[in-house]
């Protein structure tokens, strides 16, 4: 039972945590671009780089537009209209027909309308729905959500996507030159500030720090499992001492004594966390929407792997233990 206690927390606080930075940066993870030019002088921030078309352009005379696209971002507050609900939201502006087109799991794509807009899913939460208007605070201008995306978060707000014709109408008039050129490709870029994925993600804001506390909570998690299991196998270990002994007695080898300790606690182990999965996958389906949860297959086998590692780490004191068992004390 503090096997698969031990375990399911180690799951679903890691699953907490991989939600929450995914919550702040899904949309730039899942573009199909490996990496980005932004402006010299941003930083690597996205909301503070501003690219000319003449960047633009002599980025996409050396690899071409289908593997350069010019996108800009910014974070606003829209109102939803007939009502004084206001909501947060990432813009990005968007290429038809790019790789960086939204893909639609419910509705329909951005057209060729300037009054459409497409929003990830969780928008729904701030009663927003496919069909409804919000109104832009800078223009007063109309969207209509005509469609959802998923996975698509940036700095904890929902993306919504316009056309990159619209743009200019939306923005201060210093704030319409380009925010990033996403690219798909491996050529070399001259003249131009390119930076890969990683860097960009790094640099949104608070995702650093973010990533840090969450990596250190996780490590924290995975020692104090490892002290505690450690504790469990020597508290079985001391209750067994005398059967232990009896075991010497009758000319059992310590190699046998702790090979059987080792397999034990590889056993307990692997079940705890058979057990685990299937309690943290039922989990997951009862959160609510909102709550940021992530554990894919490679990450369940990851903390898996790591656990069980942990808990045969742990039953080193009990070979002590085990090794100093005197046949005489039988």
């Amino acid at each position: 039972m503090i096997m698969v206690l031990l375990s399911f927390l180690v799951l679903v606080i890691s699953g907490l945590a991989n939600g929450l930075s995914y919550d702040n940066a899904s949309s730039i993870q899942n573009m199909e671009a490996n990496k980005f030019v932004l402006a010299d002088d941003a930083e690597n921030k996205l909301l503070r780089s501003q690219i000319k078309k003449d960047d633009v352009d002599n980025v996409v005379n050396q690899v071409g537009d289908k593997e350069a696209v010019p996108f800009r971002v910014k974070v606003s507050t829209y109102e939803k209209k007939d009502s004084s609900k206001k909501v947060d939201i990432a813009i990005f502006s968007s290429e038809r027909d790019s790789f960086l087109e939204p893909n639609i799991v419910k509705g329909e794509k951005l057209g060729t309308a300037n009054n459409e807009m497409v929003a990830d899913e969780s928008i729904t939460e701030k009663g927003i729905d496919i069909g409804d208007t919000i109104i832009d605070p800078v223009s007063k201008k109309e969207f209509t959500i005509v469609g959802f995306t998923k996975d698509q978060m940036f700095s904890h707000t929902p993306v919504v996507y316009v056309n990159e014709d619209v743009w200019g109408s939306i923005s201060q008039p210093n704030q319409k030159d380009y925010s990033a050129i996403a690219l798909n490709t491996d050529k070399e870029i001259k003249n131009a500030h390119v930076i890969d994925k990683k860097e960009v993600l790094q640099s949104i804001p608070g995702f650093k720090e973010e990533q840090g506390t969450l990596t250190m909570i996780i490590a924290f998690l995975l020692v104090i499992a490892a002290l505690l299991i450690g504790v469990f196998f020597y508290v079985i270990t001391l209750q067994k001492t005398q059967q232990l002994g009896v075991l010497k007695a009758i000319g059992t080898k310590n190699s046998y004594l702790a090979n059987s300790l080792v397999v034990q606690a590889l056993f307990l182990s692997v079940v705890a966390m058979v057990i685990s999965i299937v309690l943290v996958q039922g989990l997951e389906q009862i959160l609510p929407a909102g709550m940021p949860f992530l554990l894919t297959t490679p990450m369940i086998a990851q903390y898996a792997a790591i656990f069980i590692v942990i808990s045969i780490l742990g039953t080193l004191i009990s070979l002590y233990q085990v090794l100093k068992v005197d046949a005489l004390e039988a």
